[in-house]
């Protein structure tokens, strides 16, 4: 009997992590080959060859790339050098990617920057927020911008054990912004289980200096964060689930539901148009290229354009798609005047003439 019984529960066991194994590849579309979707009009960024995970743009043109980010279990090409941030002026006919320098004091060897989000003060100043992973934790770093001299000031590094596995950031004020944690676990093990078991533990957080809170919960990997032109919605990209959340902004800063955009590839960062709305996503046709890194076996890149995803039908347009020999693993996707630069979470970055 006691035979039976260990057999059966082994046979159960089985059938369970088969299950989950088989329910973790379809929330990575692990068999899904992307068919191409070409743009005339394309060159690579020359100077970035380690990833830009993220890109905000300035009013005026000039567009922040975060590179060199060193994530568990994400494949790095020079694992050793610190991350960097550049610049590129989208006004000029033929913009170059210029590596912002960082003002003295701050830890540059343990920089590893990921998600980002400019704010502009009263006083037009600008602040550029990074998520960063110095030693496998989770910080934002705030910087003043000076353009005069192209670096970033060091203003203050904001921990907190509510930020406990940041991906990316949008700002709401010249101290306060709202972050996504990808997992409920920071170690990687355990953020594994997290992801093979299918817990929906990932959240988003609103912190300031007077309030930290817990402001929307139930994501699989809440990851891509942006805010609508008029203030009033934060868009969510929950990466594992595959979809866009719409989350209403109230005046004590929590956010109530308003609706989910369900869609097909694995959307990354979001980048909101600020003349029409628009969401630009960089997304992960397939995920487990991504995580299970060959170069046989190319990760691919997609980019999406959802317009009016307030209405009942909104538009989704795939605006471009390779299967990796261009452009590996694209995390976003940014909009300036007819131009748009796509960036990747460990390859080069490619910009574009619409």
């Amino acid at each position: 009997m006691g035979k039976l019984l260990a057999v059966a529960l082994v046979g159960i066991a089985a059938a369970l992590v088969g299950e989950r194994l088989l329910a973790l590849r379809r929330r990575l579309n692990a068999s899904r080959e992307v068919d191409p979707v070409e743009l005339p009009n394309c060159r690579l960024v020359k100077g970035i060859e380690r990833g830009s995970e993220d890109i905000d743009i300035l009013p005026n043109g000039l567009a922040f790339i975060s590179s060199g980010l060193k994530y568990p279990g994400m494949h790095n090409f020079a694992p050793d050098k610190p991350g960097e941030i550049f610049l590129m002026d989208l006004i000029e006919e033929n913009p170059r990617a210029v590596e912002l320098r960082i003002s003295r004091g701050f830890d540059l060897a343990s920089f590893s920057p990921h998600g980002i989000s400019t704010y502009i003060g009263e006083d037009d100043s600008v602040y550029l927020f990074v998520v960063n992973h110095p030693h496998q934790k989770s910080t934002v770093e705030v910087f003043k911008f000076s353009e005069d001299d192209n670096s970033l000031v060091h203003l203050k590094t904001v921990r907190h054990d509510l930020l406990s596995s940041v991906n990316d950031i949008v700002a709401v004020g010249p101290d306060s912004f709202y972050a996504t944690n990808d997992h409920y676990f920071s170690d990687f093990i355990l953020m594994f289980l997290e992801m093979f078991l299918g817990l929906t533990w990932s959240n988003v957080v609103y912190y300031s200096p007077k309030e930290v809170k817990e402001v929307a919960a139930g994501f699989y990997s809440a990851n891509g964060i942006n805010i609508s032109p008029d203030r009033k919605y934060i868009y969510v990209a929950d990466i594992l689930d595959h979809s866009v959340h719409v989350m209403e902004k109230h005046a004590n800063w929590n956010l109530t539901h308003v609706k989910r955009l369900q869609l097909d590839t694995l959307l990354d960062n979001l980048f909101v148009d600020p003349y029409t709305g628009d969401i630009w996503t960089g997304c992960h046709p397939n995920g487990m290229k991504l995580i299970y890194y060959s170069p046989e076996n190319l990760p691919a890149s997609e980019v999406l354009r959802i317009q009016n995803i307030l209405s009942e039908k909104p538009t989704v347009t795939r605006v471009y798609a390779e299967n990796g020999s261009v452009l590996q693993g694209s995390s976003v996707a940014a909009v300036y005047e007819g131009k748009l630069l796509i960036g990747t979470v460990f390859h080069r970055a490619l910009y574009c003439n619409l």
